[in-house]
């Protein structure tokens, strides 16, 4: 007599593993930003920011016990050469220094740059008596014997950058330049380039 065996009964599915499933969610996320910022990137394609000082002098340059007192003056070019990105400066400090050493510092008013755009500013800075250290004050009398001097002028802004209708939160950006003056002609200096990092 045939005997009949019985199937014997499936497994019942596992359960998809919430934390594998949670895993795919996030790399496809990573995955799809990436893509984002990249697409993003290739259609604003940003260049660096080009700072040059294209003129400046010094006057009133007295240098007595270790007190400097002068009056600087600089033209500083901004070029944003980007086809789609716009700039607000928000706020800018800036300084001139020797040795390391702050001799002066001014301020620049904000403005807003857009792009493919360049923007001259004047800023003026005033030494009233600064005190310098012995070292400082010996190297700087002894390039002024020379007729130059070389000064370091530095920028730290806070920007924003807007495209289209975005802006990006505050950045901090920072310029650093070496300009030459020279006191043996009015218009002293030659155009100096700057460097700059975000």
């Amino acid at each position: 007599m045939p005997t009949t065996t019985s199937q014997p009964s499936q497994a019942p599915k596992s359960r998809s593993n919430p934390i594998r499933l949670i895993a795919i969610v996030l790399l496809a996320c990573i995955v799809l930003l990436g893509l984002v910022v990249l697409i993003t990137w290739l259609i604003v394609k940003p260049k660096r920011l080009v700072y040059t000082i294209e003129d400046g002098s010094i006057q009133n340059f007295n240098l007595t016990n270790d007190h400097l007192s002068a009056d600087f003056d600089f033209v500083i070019r901004s070029y944003n050469p980007n086809k789609r990105v716009s700039i607000y400066y928000d706020s800018i400090q800036a300084t001139v220094n020797y040795n390391d050493q702050t001799v002066a510092f001014s301020g620049v008013d904000p403005f807003y740059q857009r792009h493919r755009n360049v923007t001259r500013f004047d800023v003026k800075f005033t030494a009233h008596s600064t005190a310098l250290p012995s070292s400082v004050s010996n190297d700087l009398q002894l390039e002024k014997r020379s007729g130059k001097i070389q000064f370091d002028v530095w920028l730290k802004a806070r920007i924003r950058f807007k495209v289209g209708a975005w802006k990006s939160r505050h950045r901090t950006l920072r310029v650093s330049c070496a300009p030459v003056l020279e006191f043996s002609r009015p218009k002293n200096l030659k155009r100096t380039y700057c460097y700059a990092e975000i």
